[in-house]
């Protein structure tokens, strides 16, 4: 396991407030607001396609503690859509390079990058101490063992998945009682998601939904506006068809079911 972290706990200074001056002036954000950012924590699983505009406009943002854990390279592959990596990170660990954009974007963010899959009991500790988590990851056993870290530690959990010209995005609002888990809208029957590896993907569908993801987050952090809880936002992009689906907690749920 590679740990790379980098501390900046400087107050809000002069620049600060130059630099968030746009999200401050509005309402629903001010002062308060942006003061809740920067003291916040967010978990995002995955620096790829997802994770990195995720990671960007978070930082960018102003969120004040951002956890990136994924146990990859960068590739050629990458560079069509990973936009937190460039060419000459080329066979860098991803989250060395996401720091790196991270802290050129927002140095007065403070970027705890690990270069580890994410699971057991390192999942359980890194769930616990976020206030929101983002799953940018690419397979089917991740999303499961984050969603079922989320419920067990009532952890606001935002999904995002992007393949083709597709995309689609969730908010699991795990400390309300009537808030389904991604359970409740996908079974877990062992097979394997589809990925862009196998699939192929365009490049700004990626950018889009992780854009999105961190756009809830961002929400969600300042207490505003109307979540994706108990919605799934789909997204078309041949036709730019946008549509959101309504979904309750299963009762049933092996996950979240008796919570």
């Amino acid at each position: 396991m590679t740990r790379f972290i980098d501390i900046n706990c400087s107050l809000m200074n002069d620049n600060q407030l130059l630099r968030y001056s746009r999200q401050i002036m509005l309402p629903q954000c001010d002062m308060a607001g942006q003061h809740k950012l920067l003291a916040a924590r967010v978990l995002i699983v995955g620096a790829g396609g997802l994770g990195s505009p995720a990671a960007m406009y978070l930082a960018a943002g102003g969120v004040g503690s951002i956890t990136i854990y994924d146990d990859d390279t960068v590739d050629f592959s990458n560079l069509q859509r990973q936009i937190a990596h460039h060419t000459d990170d080329v066979g860098m660990d991803k989250v060395i390079s996401t720091h790196n954009t991270l802290k050129q974007l927002n140095p007065d963010v403070q970027v705890t990058a690990v270069k580890q899959r994410l699971q057991g009991e390192q999942l359980d500790e890194e769930v616990k101490k976020a206030d929101v988590v983002l799953d940018c990851s690419d397979n089917f056993a991740t999303r499961f063992a984050i969603n079922k870290a989320c419920v067990t530690f009532q952890k606001t959990l935002v999904s995002g998945a992007a393949i083709r010209f597709e995309g689609q995005v969730s908010v699991f609002t795990l400390s309300l009682n009537d808030s389904p888990c991604y359970n409740c809208l996908y079974k877990n029957e062992g097979e394997d998601m589809q990925n862009c590896a196998t699939n192929g993907v365009i490049a700004p569908i990626t950018g889009i939904v992780g854009s999105i993801q961190a756009l809830e987050a961002m929400k969600l952090i300042i207490n505003v506006g109307e979540t994706l809880t108990g919605k799934l936002l789909l997204l078309d992009g041949l036709t730019m068809n946008i549509k959101t689906m309504r979904f309750k907690k299963n009762p049933g749920c092996p996950t979240c079911g008796n919570r």
